[in-house]
């Protein structure tokens, strides 16, 4: 007889939208906004089936309830519940939860790639830009320098609670199918597609597993922690503010040449103190995009917890958030080499001032030598 598929006792669609929202957010003074004018819940976040001293927050992220929001599924209305943490270095990252219970794998699987359709990066709604006018408009006094058009990332988790049998996490790889649930694919993919889909699969205890995709992740925790959720949502924050840095960079550097170009092209005695000018609005560019990249490569630390570690730098390289820096890294550099070539050219300038200066000085000594014979 044919085994009939497993039921999803309890478990959760939860789609995340992370928004760039401001230079950095001053997160007491949102707390106390919130409070006073909104009178929701928050909370400062930490990991919670996880030892402080294993992993930790750089700095606490703050929670906050957003309350019940309505979503059409596939032309069914859902309830979905609405929250958003935030991160000092200007990220919101905002996550509706759709509940799952007692449904078949396969109507699971649809409830996942049905909830991408109604409210993820190809959808056509206004709910994530509703939920984000909201929150600036009652935090917008802890904003600082708050971000006119924000970057965006996207991502979705399938996270299974409980089945209704007991499911080892090889039990489970072999009885289901994920790659419909991660890849959001109808039609069936090569064997090389599904190997390379599957490649990063972690699990620390028999029963539980994860997998990780570009935009997607399947989480199977019986024990209801939400260690690993928390993990990928500070893996996006990063993402997005890395890439906040390295287009802010694109825009500065062609700018920066203009400039450097337009300095050049004067050659009057004033060129040094314009040069001088430009390498200290470099130098402190450089400064600033250095503290804030330093910020957030230590947004979060993963020492003695060895699972969540794989799990979280898995996501890292997933998302690609090394080669991002890398390439921040990289403008920064010519960013410095700029400020290194504009002080040295301010630094000669100064010093064939100083030059003009003595021979004048010494022109007019002998003028004034001659005169007085």
């Amino acid at each position: 007889m044919a085994q009939v598929e497993p039921t999803v006792r309890s478990g959760q669609v939860v789609a995340l939208r992370l928004f760039d929202l401001a230079y950095e957010i001053d997160l007491r003074r949102a707390e106390s906004l919130w409070a006073s004018r909104a009178r929701g819940s928050s909370v400062r976040s930490r990991l919670v089936g996880t030892s402080p001293k294993a992993v930790s927050f750089g700095v606490a992220p703050l929670a906050l309830d957003l309350g019940p929001v309505e979503v059409t599924v596939d032309g069914r209305s859902m309830t979905a519940s609405a929250g958003v943490r935030l991160y000092d270095f200007g990220i919101a990252a905002v996550a509706l939860r759709l509940p799952a219970a007692d449904l078949g794998w396969a109507a699971f699987t649809g409830l996942v790639n049905g909830a991408d359709r109604a409210v993820g990066p190809a959808a056509e709604t206004r709910l994530w830009e509703d939920l984000l006018g909201r929150l600036r408009e009652l935090l917008a006094e802890a904003l600082d320098r708050p971000a006119a058009t924000p970057l965006q990332e996207d991502y979705l988790l399938a996270i299974v609670d409980a089945f209704d049998r007991p499911m080892p996490a090889e039990a489970l790889v072999e009885t289901l199918d994920l790659v419909p649930l991660l890849s959001g694919e109808e039609r069936p993919l090569s064997e090389g597609a599904r190997r390379d889909l599957l490649r990063q699969r972690f699990s620390y205890h028999p029963d539980d597993l994860v997998v990780l995709t570009w935009d997607r992740a399947f989480i199977h925790e019986p024990q209801r922690e939400t260690d690993v959720a928390d993990v990928l949502e500070m893996a996006n924050a990063q993402l997005l503010e890395l890439r906040g840095y390295d287009e802010m960079l694109d825009d500065e550097l062609p700018r920066m040449r203009a400039l450097v170009e337009a300095a050049r092209r004067r050659t009057n005695l004033l060129a040094s103190r314009r040069y001088a000018r430009l390498a200290r609005g470099l130098h402190a560019l450089v400064a600033e995009v250095t503290e804030l990249t330093e910020r957030v490569d230590n947004a979060l630390q993963v020492t003695e917890d060895v699972y969540l570690a794989r799990v979280y730098a898995a996501a890292m390289e997933q998302f690609r958030v090394p080669n991002v820096g890398a390439a921040v890294d990289r403008k920064l550099a010519i960013i410095r080499d700029t400020y290194t070539a504009l002080h040295g050219e301010a630094a000669g300038g100064r010093a064939e001032l100083l030059e003009i200066a003595i021979l004048l000085l010494i022109a007019v000594e002998i003028v004034l030598s001659l005169l007085r014979h």
